[in-house]
């Protein structure tokens, strides 16, 4: 998540046992033990009974795991050397590498957009026709199997109205908002786009006008699939039968699929709706506001230009005598992992509600196995907030790879199935707490004592893994799987309120962050886990800088995240900690983790004796942040995105600098890296 959009309110009052209490205790025994479990993230799943999944795991005997089998190591060197830090108006890279920019905000994908605009003057229609703001999570889809012509699909997390329009958001002497294209355009900043790339005279260039081309936004009917899907819940005006949102906002993180298709995640979309009344629990936990929309957009509410009360359904209080009376169930539509196939233009993006209701931070699939369920892992990013997992009801079949019907495949695998919630002890010991109606809670009741359905479980997801008892994090965004072992990797990106430590979290205070790692165990409800890597500055002393960073690794709030298939990982940050950002602006780094054991050829974690095997590979211009991963097969392009950079990007080339004294309109965009002799990128 961006810092601009952070909702600083911690919502979780739970008094469950915080990550930082346990992990106190598991550092205190200094042996990180991989306790026990299994290697791939998916084998110990088993055909099981998912919905029904006890939690009871008293009598497992966890044993030391060396971790993956030489076999599942990869033996990939980088062949770059660590770059310096930079505070710098354009981007920096490596010796031996070019960096082109992409796809910047307001590029026409049609030719019903006009080209943007400088002086911030592009209307309504353009901005629905045109590459939107605030580029996140992002992924890249072959055409033809090409590394030279795709598809990419981008998220737009928001929006800055200061620079989105001329003079920034117009407003009358009361502050409220007055122009309805204004609004119309904000809303169709947000959302996603799917845009056509090809490499030409070895440059990216957009395909204008290409008809795989096309904006979801703000204001597009979505399907809804999952146990939400035509409840009372999600009954609207618009959709009097709940099977239909409109919208996707706050888009963050995102997945794909092993059947072909985008997921984009929704993330601090509670700020977007606001309740004048009485909050129901699900608002309350999640953080609807009692007071002011985000952006003011229900200012316009009943306005002589609206159109199917396209700003008033944004105020979500309770005024008629049901749903199908008033928009108290609009925000209900949201907060979900929303799926995409990019490769049909006209086909429906679907939220599929089974995975949670939440600020999803990204959505990732574990190690694939024949014949097992497929997992997906998701973070609620917010502090105190929990880890999640997804288990299909559906075994995989390898066939899927390649369906007819992608989407049809999808609701295979994400509309029936159980979620997970994570709770971490000492030990390097885990356990998958099941949110179904007979998951047990902390009080030795079951979860339908508090709910009487799975839909209103859903629902209130959060609240939910309040009463099981899970562990309060510190703020848990992306997930990446490790391709050799299926290790899985969570950032955790920094928590300032944090006065007590336990295992799992265990900085007071943690301006800095870190990188956990679990394996999955004998069962679906196991795991083991340890701490991979801690955020610090280079100066930092022992108890902050744990993983012996250097000035040439140094970063903190680690949060974009991402594995290539040959096994590196990529770090991306979002720091909000001088220490560091005074030294550097935000950055990808990269690491290889399968290849890192220690003298008992088992898997190590980041320390002062292998610290240098985590280089720092790129750094993005001033203000901005580093966020978004994309490659081709070929792993010689790879795309990063340039979040609400300050004055940047000057020319096509993303390395040169802004002259000084001049002073940009910033638009944000997509960076592609190459090695300037062909070759794979980072080796």
């Amino acid at each position: 998540m961006s810092k601009a959009t952070f909702d600083p309110t911690q919502y979780n009052r739970s008094i469950n046992p915080s990550f930082e209490q346990v992990l106190d205790k598991h550092l205190s025994r200094r042996h990180f033990v991989r306790s026990g479990l299994g290697i791939s993230a998916l084998t110990a799943v088993g055909s099981l009974g998912l919905a029904g999944c006890s939690t009871d795991s008293s009598n497992s005997s966890p044993v030391p795991d060396p971790g993956p089998d030489i076999a599942d190591r990869s033996d990939v060197v980088l062949g770059f050397d660590s770059i310096d830090g930079a505070k710098l108006d354009a981007v920096v890279v490596p010796e031996g590498y070019s960096a082109q920019v992409l796809a910047p905000w307001g590029t026409p994908l049609n030719s019903l957009a006009r080209e943007w605009q400088e002086d911030g003057s592009n209307s309504a229609i353009d901005q629905q026709n045109a590459v939107g703001m605030h580029h996140d999570g992002m992924h890249f889809f072959p055409l033809n199997g090409s590394a030279e012509d795709g598809l990419l699909c981008i998220n737009h997390e928001y929006i800055d109205q200061s620079v989105l329009h001329p003079n920034g958001a117009t407003l009358d002497d009361k502050k409220l908002r007055i122009d309805v294209d204004e609004v119309r355009k904000e809303i169709n900043a947000h959302g996603i786009t799917v845009v056509r790339v090809q490499l030409v005279n070895d440059v990216w260039q957009v395909i204008k006008d290409d008809a795989y081309n096309r904006r979801i936004t703000g204001a597009s009917v979505i399907d809804l699939s999952g146990p939400l899907s035509f409840s009372p819940y999600l009954e609207t005006p618009f959709s009097p039968d709940g099977s239909q949102a409109r919208g996707t906002l706050n888009n963050c993180g995102n997945g794909y699929t092993p059947w072909g298709t985008y997921l984009t995640c929704e993330e601090n979309w509670p700020g977007y709706f606001a309740n004048n009344g009485i909050l129901p629990e699900d608002q309350q936990r999640i953080g609807i506001s009692e007071t002011k929309t985000r952006y003011g957009w229900d200012d316009l509410a009943g306005d002589g230009e609206e159109r199917s009360d396209e700003f008033g359904r944004f105020n979500v209080t309770a005024s008629g005598a049901s749903g199908s009376d008033d928009y108290r169930n609009e925000a209900n539509g949201h907060g979900y992992i929303v799926e995409l196939d990019p490769y049909k233009p006209n086909s429906r993006a679907v939220k599929r509600t089974a995975l949670g209701r939440f600020r999803h931070e990204g959505c990732v699939f574990g190690k694939l196995v024949e014949g097992q369920p497929v997992v997906f892992y998701s973070g609620h990013d917010s502090r105190f907030e929990y880890l999640y997992k997804f288990v299909s009801a559906a075994l995989w079949d390898s066939a899927d790879a390649e369906p007819y019907d992608r989407l049809s495949t999808g609701a295979k695998y994400m509309d029936a199935g159980t979620l997970y919630v994570a709770k971490f002890t000492e030990g390097g010991i885990g356990e998958w707490l099941p949110l179904s109606l007979d998951g047990k809670t902390t009080d030795g009741g079951i979860l339908a004592d508090s709910f009487d359905s799975l839909a209103a479980m859903i629902l209130n997801t959060a609240g939910a893994a309040d009463l099981v008892g899970a562990t309060p994090m510190d703020r848990p965004e992306w997930c990446a799987v490790d391709p050799f072992g299926g290790s899985v990797y969570l950032t955790l990106t920094n928590n300032n309120k944090r006065v007590e430590s336990n295992a799992a979290n265990p900085r007071v205070d943690n301006k800095f962050g870190h990188i956990i790692r679990w394996d999955e165990g004998a069962n679906a409800t196991e795991f083991s886990w340890d701490i991979f890597l801690f955020g610090a500055p280079a100066d930092g002393d022992e108890a902050v800088n744990r993983s012996g960073l250097t000035e040439l690794n140094q970063l903190a709030s680690p949060d974009g995240l991402a594995f290539d298939q040959r096994g590196i990982m990529w770090v991306q940050t979002d720091n909000g900690a001088s220490a560091v950002s005074d030294h550097t602006n935000d950055q990808m780094l990269a690491i290889v983790p399968s290849a890192m054991v220690n003298s008992q050829d088992q898997q190590a974690v980041v320390s002062g004796d292998n610290q240098d095997q985590l280089k720092r590979f790129f750094v993005g211009p001033n203000g901005c942040e580093v966020t978004g991963f994309a490659m081709t097969s070929e792993y010689t392009s790879v795309f990063a995105n340039i979040q609400h950079p300050g004055n940047w990007p000057y020319s096509n080339d993303a390395t040169e600098q802004t002259p000084v004294g001049m002073t940009l309109r910033p638009r944000d965009a997509t960076v592609v890296i190459r090695k300037m002799d062909g070759g794979e990128v980072g080796v």
